[in-house]
């Protein structure tokens, strides 16, 4: 894969304001247009109005012509409720799927619910055919709940064998975790691309709840260098967007697909990488 070649794409969460939505639309989506993404994804928020707030942004941003993928999961919903929003998607016109696993809210009991992401690529595929391309989450450092390296990996290989098409990555800051984790994917029969999530670095103290929550690794030098800047937002930002510019020349470098950024809705800083990488 070369640089030229590469794929980007950028993901958003639902806004919660009207402002923020007003924002996402008419200034953080043309921005990033410019750079000629694959796709915007779309979080998603399951049962009632958050769920339905990630429809109506997917459904905003279809009707400006952005190519949108929706994040989609169990958690609360059932069966049919997942067929009726899959059934709308493709009255929309929305071609791809982010498939994730579905957390049970505590008490409601597991019932005939779908949670692991295996099981909704399966559903999604048998309900939609071939409609959707599915993407999947894929973890180089390993998820958080995960049994062990090895049973993490034969969850991504069960859910490729299920139907998906790819995997974006969950955020990381050291290149050879990628690396390695491709050479194990290869190693039990994983051949398709998966892609890289990259985490612009705007805020330390964000950054640092960020990681310890979905167990990516900030490597002890960024910490310390993000430490001496204290509150100076000038140089956190400066200093973000050389190492993740780095990070991102690797990849690439090194032959990952593309590229998928975690942009927080915001533009500048991920416009500032893939400007630094040539895009």
């Amino acid at each position: 894969m070369t640089r030229a070649n590469a794929l980007i794409s950028f993901e958003y969460f639902p806004p919660k304001t009207p402002a923020g939505r007003e924002k996402l639309l008419h200034e953080t989506t043309p921005a990033l247009q410019a750079v000629g993404p694959a796709f915007f994804s779309v979080t998603y928020g399951a049962g009632g109005s958050t769920r339905d707030n990630t429809a109506g942004t997917v459904l905003e941003l279809k009707a400006r012509g952005v190519d949108v993928a929706p994040h989609l999961s169990f958690g609360q919903d059932d069966e049919a409720a997942v067929a009726e929003l899959l059934d709308s998607y493709v009255a929309m016109g929305i071609n791809r799927l982010v498939a994730l696993r579905g957390d049970l809210p505590s008490g409601t009991g597991g019932g005939a619910r779908l949670v692991y992401a295996n099981e909704l690529v399966h559903f999604v595929r048998a309900h939609s055919g071939d409609h959707f391309t599915i993407e999947v989450a894929a973890y180089p450092e390993v998820h958080p709940q995960a049994e062990s390296y090895d049973s993490d990996l034969r969850f991504l290989k069960g859910k490729f064998d299920a139907g998906a098409d790819s995997a974006i990555t969950q955020y990381f800051f050291n290149a050879d975790a990628y690396f390695y984790f491709l050479e194990r994917c290869a190693a039990i029969g994983i051949d398709k691309p998966i892609f890289p999530g990259i985490m612009p670095i705007t805020n330390y103290a964000n950054l640092a709840r960020f990681s310890r929550n979905c167990g990516a690794e900030i490597p002890r030098w960024i910490c310390r260098r993000l430490e001496d800047f204290a509150d100076d937002q000038a140089s956190i930002r400066a200093f973000g967007a050389e190492v993740v510019t780095q990070l991102c020349e690797q990849l690439l470098d090194g032959g990952a697909p593309g590229l998928h950024f975690y942009t927080m809705n915001q533009a500048e800083p991920t416009l500032k990488i893939c400007r630094d990488l040539g895009y």
